[in-house]
């Protein structure tokens, strides 16, 4: 299974990007895909999953989406109003099952399929 992020790129504050994430049916439809980051120096962290809710790091929520488009295999990351903290390579991810508590969707160690992440710079 392969995942493929696309969609970083250098933006302003308070600007506004979308990443994609192409994977397989079979995640989308029964699974979990999610979205991490790593900014430099710092640990992969959480920032949104969908499984069976949607879940959002506090840092995005209200400012980041996640979507997902069944027929094309595509996960959304749908990011307004972008913080220079925001800066990260962002990876998507995805598990065969879903979880059953919201701390088990914001650990990386849940997801067996990652993509080679995409970088998001915000200027301030």
């Amino acid at each position: 299974v392969q995942l493929q992020a696309s969609g970083g790129g250098l933006v302003q504050t308070g600007g506004s990007l979308r990443l994609s994430c192409t994977t397989s049916a079979s995640h989308l439809s029964r699974g979990t895909v999610g979205w991490f980051r790593q900014a430099p120096g710092k640990e992969r962290e959480f920032v949104g999953a969908d499984g069976r809710g949607t879940y959002y790091a506090d840092s995005v929520k209200g400012r980041f989406t996640i979507a997902r488009d069944n027929a094309k295999n595509i996960l959304y990351l749908q990011m307004n109003n972008l913080k220079p903290e925001d800066t990260a390579v962002y990876y998507c991810a995805a598990d065969d099952r879903t979880f059953n508590t919201r701390y088990a969707y914001t650990q990386a160690t849940r997801y067996y399929y990652w993509g080679q992440g995409t970088l998001v710079t915000v200027s301030s």
